[in-house]
């Protein structure tokens, strides 16, 4: 089945082990991606025919040189969440990223329409490390313990690729998983780790179109079967978190193009204490 992104914007979708290995685009290839990425332009992509550590190794250039642009790192990000993402773009586990400072708006967030050269948005939610006993933790309860609060968030990812560009767990991955945006709802405090666990996983999670049209609504267990499982994949992968780091567990739902949503969208999360929402107005 073609993904929706190939759908909406013709991307080639190809799998790992289908090309030659590459090492770490040169700093040359990273600075033409960020240029094309800050004046929003369609972009080649970086190391189509890598390795998962060409793609790590690139993501770190590529990082390095936004951060200029959009701030130090403030957290991470898990992408391909869903068995059904990783059928998809023919991975077997998701793609790790990074959030950097001033890509993070404040709830209601007027942006443009066109933020990016192949603008998309989703339904997300972004957990806030309390401590770092969290990179100790082995199970969702332990890490759930060392998490201070769960926030609304609506990601705004720029997948950037000119068409026929392969769209690739390597790709994204080289690219820090697309990231360009977010908007960011009001803090909810973890006072019962073990209750908001459950509460994460059963909470319903409901996409809005300005007009009140429902367009996409998904479960939060749709996240690696708990949100929280996305620190522990993050962790596995070497991340170390500190205290305030945020991390964005991913979509719970569909990727949806800015057009659809008629002038701005709102995500809530019925379930989670006081019924939360977010929200983001497109020009």
């Amino acid at each position: 089945m073609k993904s929706i992104l190939a759908a909406v914007f013709g991307l080639a979708l190809v799998g790992p082990g289908t090309a030659a290995l590459a090492d770490c685009a040169t700093d040359e290839a990273v600075a033409a991606y960020v240029a094309d990425f800050l004046a929003k332009k369609p972009a080649k992509a970086l190391v189509p025919d890598g390795t998962m550590e060409d793609a790590v190794c690139t993501q770190e250039k590529y990082v390095a040189a936004l951060s200029k642009e959009f701030g130090p790192v403030v957290g991470y990000k898990a992408g391909l969440t869903s068995k059904a993402a990783q059928e998809r773009f023919g991975v077997s586990e998701p793609v790790q990223g990074v959030l950097l400072r001033d890509m993070l708006l404040e709830d209601g967030a007027e942006v443009p329409a066109d933020f990016g050269a192949r603008p998309v948005f989703e339904a997300d939610l972004l957990l806030v490390v309390g401590d770092a006993g969290i990179n100790a933790a082995t199970t969702p309860e332990e890490a759930m313990a060392h998490i201070s609060e769960v926030r609304p968030f609506i990601e705004l990812p720029d997948l950037s690729l000119a068409k026929g560009e392969p769209i690739t767990g390597v790709t994204l991955t080289a690219n820090a998983v697309a990231a360009r945006l977010g908007v960011v709802g009001a803090a909810i405090p973890v006072d019962n780790p073990a209750a908001m666990l459950q509460m994460l996983a059963d909470m319903e999670v409901t996409v809005t179109a300005a007009n009140g049209e429902v367009l996409a609504r998904a479960k939060g267990s749709a996240v690696l079967g708990n949100p929280v499982n996305s620190v522990l994949w993050l962790a596995s992968k070497g991340i170390v978190f500190k205290p305030g780091d945020v991390v964005s567990v991913g979509s719970i739902g569909p990727l949806i193009p800015p057009a659809k949503a008629g002038g701005g969208a709102t995500v809530t999360y019925a379930g989670l204490p006081g019924g939360p929402s977010v929200s983001v107005v497109f020009k």
